[in-house]
């Protein structure tokens, strides 16, 4: 349910989070309720919350992390990912599973600078370490090539055929450039 309030003798209508780039720590925090604990240990915490201004609900998680290496300081992190009404009520009812990151292949919110919140989507971590892996075979590729000192029309072509299978997930055989 969509909640409006007043400003300035305005009417104004809640924004989503998930429609906002960053959002301020404090404007979060006013607008998340606790629905239900999840689980708690001395290092985390897991928590269903809900906007109290568009009724959105999230899976809060909340770490601990330790700087053992230097001060010993601790610091909290905060991660909201956001949920449909099945996940709300499957995760309730102990029927999905929910701990980070084997369960966090969506976008979420994650403390970040300057007092803020901002978007974060794992699924562009395994895109970049896909294209890297690429890239690296690519320049193998292109090295074996000029080693062999080849560059007839023939030889070019198993090249660029090799190339054109790593870009389709195919992965090239030593014979196809030779």
């Amino acid at each position: 349910m969509m909640k409006h309030r007043k400003e300035r003798g305005e009417i104004i209508m809640a924004q989503s989070f998930q429609t906002m780039r960053m959002i301020p720590s404090g404007e979060l925090q006013d607008r998340i309720d606790t629905v239900q604990d999840l689980h708690t240990s001395e290092l985390e915490h897991y928590a269903i919350v809900k906007d109290k201004e568009t009724g959105e609900h999230y899976l809060h998680y909340v770490y601990l992390h330790i700087d053992l290496a230097g001060s010993g300081e601790r610091e909290y992190y905060h991660q909201l990912l956001p949920l449909a009404t099945d996940d709300v009520l499957a995760i309730v009812l102990g029927e999905q599973p929910y701990t980070y990151p084997d369960n966090w292949l969506r976008p979420y919110l994650r403390n970040g600078p300057n007092d803020h919140y901002v978007w974060f989507d794992p699924e562009g971590l395994e895109d970049a370490e896909e294209q890297e892996r690429i890239a690296g075979e690519f320049r193998k590729q292109l090295r074996e090539f000029k080693e062999r000192g080849q560059y007839d029309e023939d030889s070019v072509r198993r090249l660029l055929e090799a190339m054109e299978k790593l870009l389709d997930g195919e992965v090239p055989r030593p014979d196809d450039l030779s």
